[in-house]
Protein backbone atom coordinates (compact mmCIF):
# COMPACT_ATOMS: atom_id res chain seq x y z
CA UNK A 1 0.00 0.00 0.00
CA UNK A 2 1.38 3.38 -1.00
CA UNK A 3 2.10 5.83 1.69
CA UNK A 4 -0.02 9.00 1.81
CA UNK A 5 3.18 10.94 1.95
CA UNK A 6 4.08 9.64 -1.46
CA UNK A 7 3.62 12.52 -3.95
CA UNK A 8 2.48 10.08 -6.63
CA UNK A 9 -0.23 8.85 -4.37
CA UNK A 10 -1.78 12.32 -4.18
CA UNK A 11 -1.59 12.65 -7.91
CA UNK A 12 -3.14 9.27 -8.43
CA UNK A 13 -5.86 10.06 -5.95
CA UNK A 14 -6.55 13.37 -7.63
CA UNK A 15 -6.52 11.71 -11.01
CA UNK A 16 -8.84 9.00 -9.76
CA UNK A 17 -11.20 11.54 -8.24
CA UNK A 18 -11.20 13.54 -11.45
CA UNK A 19 -11.89 10.40 -13.43
CA UNK A 20 -14.77 9.53 -11.09
CA UNK A 21 -15.98 13.10 -11.24
CA UNK A 22 -15.81 13.07 -15.02
CA UNK A 23 -17.69 9.79 -15.13
CA UNK A 24 -20.33 11.21 -12.83
CA UNK A 25 -20.52 14.37 -14.92
CA UNK A 26 -20.84 12.23 -18.00
CA UNK A 27 -23.47 10.12 -16.33
CA UNK A 28 -25.23 13.24 -15.07
CA UNK A 29 -25.00 14.72 -18.54
CA UNK A 30 -26.46 11.54 -20.00
CA UNK A 31 -29.19 11.67 -17.38
CA UNK A 32 -29.86 15.29 -18.22
CA UNK A 33 -29.85 14.49 -21.92
CA UNK A 34 -32.16 11.56 -21.35
CA UNK A 35 -34.36 13.68 -19.09
CA UNK A 36 -34.38 16.43 -21.68
CA UNK A 37 -35.27 13.91 -24.39
CA UNK A 38 -37.95 12.47 -22.15
CA UNK A 39 -39.27 15.94 -21.38
CA UNK A 40 -39.32 16.83 -25.03
CA UNK A 41 -40.91 13.49 -25.86
CA UNK A 42 -43.42 14.04 -23.04
CA UNK A 43 -44.17 17.58 -24.24
CA UNK A 44 -44.65 16.29 -27.77
CA UNK A 45 -46.84 13.48 -26.45
CA UNK A 46 -48.84 15.91 -24.31
CA UNK A 47 -49.14 18.34 -27.24
CA UNK A 48 -50.19 15.51 -29.54
CA UNK A 49 -52.64 14.23 -26.95
CA UNK A 50 -53.94 17.77 -26.42
CA UNK A 51 -54.30 18.30 -30.16
CA UNK A 52 -56.06 14.95 -30.41
CA UNK A 53 -58.34 15.87 -27.53
CA UNK A 54 -59.10 19.28 -29.06
CA UNK A 55 -59.81 17.69 -32.42
CA UNK A 56 -61.92 15.04 -30.69
CA UNK A 57 -63.82 17.76 -28.82
CA UNK A 58 -64.41 19.65 -32.06
CA UNK A 59 -65.49 16.43 -33.76
CA UNK A 60 -67.77 15.61 -30.83
CA UNK A 61 -69.18 19.14 -30.92
CA UNK A 62 -69.84 18.70 -34.64
CA UNK A 63 -71.49 15.35 -33.95
CA UNK A 64 -73.57 16.85 -31.12
CA UNK A 65 -74.57 19.74 -33.39
CA UNK A 66 -75.64 17.26 -36.05
CA UNK A 67 -77.55 15.30 -33.41
CA UNK A 68 -79.29 18.50 -32.27
CA UNK A 69 -80.07 19.41 -35.88
CA UNK A 70 -81.36 15.91 -36.60
CA UNK A 71 -83.41 16.00 -33.41
CA UNK A 72 -84.91 19.35 -34.38
CA UNK A 73 -85.64 18.06 -37.88
CA UNK A 74 -87.16 14.92 -36.41
CA UNK A 75 -89.39 16.95 -34.09
CA UNK A 76 -90.48 19.14 -37.00
CA UNK A 77 -91.17 16.09 -39.14
CA UNK A 78 -93.11 14.47 -36.30
CA UNK A 79 -95.13 17.65 -35.85
CA UNK A 80 -95.75 17.79 -39.61
CA UNK A 81 -96.69 14.11 -39.58
CA UNK A 82 -99.15 14.68 -36.73
CA UNK A 83 -100.67 17.62 -38.63
CA UNK A 84 -100.95 15.51 -41.77
CA UNK A 85 -102.55 12.68 -39.78
CA UNK A 86 -105.03 15.16 -38.31
CA UNK A 87 -105.77 16.56 -41.77
CA UNK A 88 -106.17 13.03 -43.17
CA UNK A 89 -108.51 12.16 -40.29
CA UNK A 90 -110.60 15.25 -41.00
CA UNK A 91 -110.70 14.41 -44.71
CA UNK A 92 -111.69 10.82 -43.93
CA UNK A 93 -114.43 12.04 -41.59
CA UNK A 94 -115.65 14.41 -44.30
CA UNK A 95 -115.54 11.62 -46.88
CA UNK A 96 -117.48 9.35 -44.52
CA UNK A 97 -120.01 12.12 -43.93
CA UNK A 98 -120.29 12.71 -47.68
CA UNK A 99 -120.81 8.97 -48.20
CA UNK A 100 -123.58 9.01 -45.60
CA UNK A 101 -125.13 12.04 -47.30
CA UNK A 102 -124.74 10.27 -50.64
CA UNK A 103 -126.49 7.15 -49.32
CA UNK A 104 -129.24 9.30 -47.82
CA UNK A 105 -129.68 11.20 -51.10
CA UNK A 106 -129.73 7.91 -53.05
CA UNK A 107 -132.39 6.57 -50.69
CA UNK A 108 -134.43 9.77 -51.05
CA UNK A 109 -134.08 9.65 -54.83
CA UNK A 110 -135.13 6.01 -54.85
CA UNK A 111 -138.06 6.85 -52.59
CA UNK A 112 -139.07 9.69 -54.92
CA UNK A 113 -138.75 7.35 -57.89
CA UNK A 114 -140.93 4.76 -56.15
CA UNK A 115 -143.48 7.42 -55.23
CA UNK A 116 -143.38 8.79 -58.77
CA UNK A 117 -143.86 5.29 -60.16
CA UNK A 118 -146.79 4.74 -57.82
CA UNK A 119 -148.30 8.10 -58.78
CA UNK A 120 -147.78 7.30 -62.44
CA UNK A 121 -149.38 3.90 -61.95
CA UNK A 122 -152.26 5.52 -60.07
CA UNK A 123 -152.68 8.20 -62.75
CA UNK A 124 -152.63 5.58 -65.48
CA UNK A 125 -155.12 3.51 -63.52
CA UNK A 126 -157.35 6.53 -62.96
CA UNK A 127 -156.97 7.49 -66.61
CA UNK A 128 -158.06 4.01 -67.67
CA UNK A 129 -160.87 4.14 -65.15
CA UNK A 130 -161.95 7.58 -66.36
CA UNK A 131 -161.84 6.40 -69.97
CA UNK A 132 -164.00 3.48 -68.94
CA UNK A 133 -166.33 5.80 -67.07
CA UNK A 134 -166.48 8.19 -70.05
CA UNK A 135 -167.25 5.32 -72.37
CA UNK A 136 -169.85 4.11 -69.91
CA UNK A 137 -171.32 7.60 -69.68
CA UNK A 138 -171.49 7.93 -73.44
CA UNK A 139 -173.22 4.57 -73.73
CA UNK A 140 -175.57 5.51 -70.94
CA UNK A 141 -176.20 8.86 -72.55
CA UNK A 142 -177.19 7.25 -75.85
CA UNK A 143 -179.45 4.75 -74.16
CA UNK A 144 -181.19 7.23 -71.93
CA UNK A 145 -181.25 10.04 -74.45
CA UNK A 146 -182.66 7.97 -77.30
CA UNK A 147 -185.06 5.83 -75.37
CA UNK A 148 -185.92 7.69 -72.18
CA UNK A 149 -185.53 11.32 -73.17
CA UNK A 150 -182.64 11.99 -70.76
CA UNK A 151 -180.26 14.91 -71.34
CA UNK A 152 -176.71 15.17 -70.01
CA UNK A 153 -175.26 18.61 -69.34
CA UNK A 154 -171.73 19.55 -68.35
CA UNK A 155 -171.40 22.43 -65.89
CA UNK A 156 -168.24 24.17 -64.69
CA UNK A 157 -168.02 25.43 -61.12
CA UNK A 158 -167.69 29.20 -60.74
CA UNK A 159 -166.54 29.36 -57.12
CA UNK A 160 -163.31 28.26 -55.37
CA UNK A 161 -165.28 26.16 -52.91
CA UNK A 162 -166.95 24.16 -55.67
CA UNK A 163 -164.10 23.19 -57.99
CA UNK A 164 -164.11 20.87 -60.98
CA UNK A 165 -166.56 19.89 -63.71
CA UNK A 166 -169.89 18.29 -62.91
CA UNK A 167 -172.57 16.54 -64.91
CA UNK A 168 -176.31 17.08 -64.75
CA UNK A 169 -178.60 14.27 -65.76
CA UNK A 170 -181.91 15.78 -66.82
CA UNK A 171 -184.81 13.33 -66.96
CA UNK A 172 -187.98 14.06 -68.86
CA UNK A 173 -191.15 12.05 -69.64
CA UNK A 174 -191.44 11.50 -65.90
CA UNK A 175 -194.59 13.30 -64.98
CA UNK A 176 -197.62 11.96 -66.90
CA UNK A 177 -199.30 15.35 -66.97
CA UNK A 178 -196.16 17.20 -68.14
CA UNK A 179 -193.67 15.18 -70.17
CA UNK A 180 -191.39 18.24 -70.56
CA UNK A 181 -190.93 18.71 -66.80
CA UNK A 182 -187.25 18.26 -65.87
CA UNK A 183 -186.03 16.06 -63.03
CA UNK A 184 -182.33 16.67 -62.38
CA UNK A 185 -179.48 14.81 -60.65
CA UNK A 186 -176.11 16.62 -60.39
CA UNK A 187 -172.97 14.57 -59.80
CA UNK A 188 -169.19 14.81 -60.05
CA UNK A 189 -166.11 12.63 -59.73
CA UNK A 190 -163.83 12.75 -56.67
CA UNK A 191 -160.01 12.85 -56.81
CA UNK A 192 -159.88 9.11 -56.19
CA UNK A 193 -162.12 8.49 -59.21
CA UNK A 194 -165.31 7.61 -57.33
CA UNK A 195 -168.67 9.17 -58.12
CA UNK A 196 -170.06 11.92 -55.91
CA UNK A 197 -173.76 12.85 -55.92
CA UNK A 198 -174.10 16.61 -55.41
CA UNK A 199 -177.85 17.16 -55.46
CA UNK A 200 -181.19 16.22 -56.99
CA UNK A 201 -184.16 18.31 -57.98
CA UNK A 202 -186.64 17.42 -56.66
CA UNK A 203 -184.91 16.01 -53.59
CA UNK A 204 -184.80 12.22 -53.30
CA UNK A 205 -184.56 10.96 -49.73
CA UNK A 206 -183.10 7.68 -50.93
CA UNK A 207 -180.30 9.39 -52.87
CA UNK A 208 -177.54 8.72 -50.24
CA UNK A 209 -178.38 5.00 -50.34
CA UNK A 210 -178.30 5.01 -54.13
CA UNK A 211 -174.95 6.80 -54.03
CA UNK A 212 -173.49 4.14 -51.73
CA UNK A 213 -174.69 1.42 -54.11
CA UNK A 214 -173.12 3.27 -57.04
CA UNK A 215 -169.77 3.54 -55.28
CA UNK A 216 -169.89 -0.17 -54.49
CA UNK A 217 -170.98 -1.42 -57.92
CA UNK A 218 -169.62 1.38 -60.13
CA UNK A 219 -172.62 0.69 -62.37
CA UNK A 220 -173.79 4.10 -63.54
CA UNK A 221 -176.60 2.90 -65.91
CA UNK A 222 -178.17 0.93 -63.08
CA UNK A 223 -177.87 3.96 -60.79
CA UNK A 224 -179.56 6.26 -63.34
CA UNK A 225 -182.30 3.70 -63.92
CA UNK A 226 -183.00 3.57 -60.18
CA UNK A 227 -182.98 7.39 -59.96
CA UNK A 228 -185.45 7.58 -62.84
CA UNK A 229 -187.60 4.98 -61.15
CA UNK A 230 -187.60 6.98 -57.90
CA UNK A 231 -188.48 10.19 -59.80
CA UNK A 232 -191.41 8.35 -61.47
CA UNK A 233 -192.53 6.98 -58.13
CA UNK A 234 -192.36 10.43 -56.56
CA UNK A 235 -194.20 12.07 -59.50
CA UNK A 236 -197.10 9.64 -59.24
CA UNK A 237 -197.75 10.18 -55.56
Amino acid sequence: MASITDPNTSVKFTSAMEEIHNKQLKTYGEIIDTTTELCQSHRQFVKSALDTCIKKCKDDETVFEKIRTLKTDLEQKNASLREKKRAISEVMDEIQWKEMEKDDIIQKIQKLKDEQAKRKELIESQHKENKYRLKNLQKTRLIFQNHLGMEIRKIVAKTQLDKGEKLQFVFRNIKPSDHGCAYVVTMGIKDNGSYQIVSSDPVLECLPALESQLQETNNLPAFLAKVRKEFISQARR
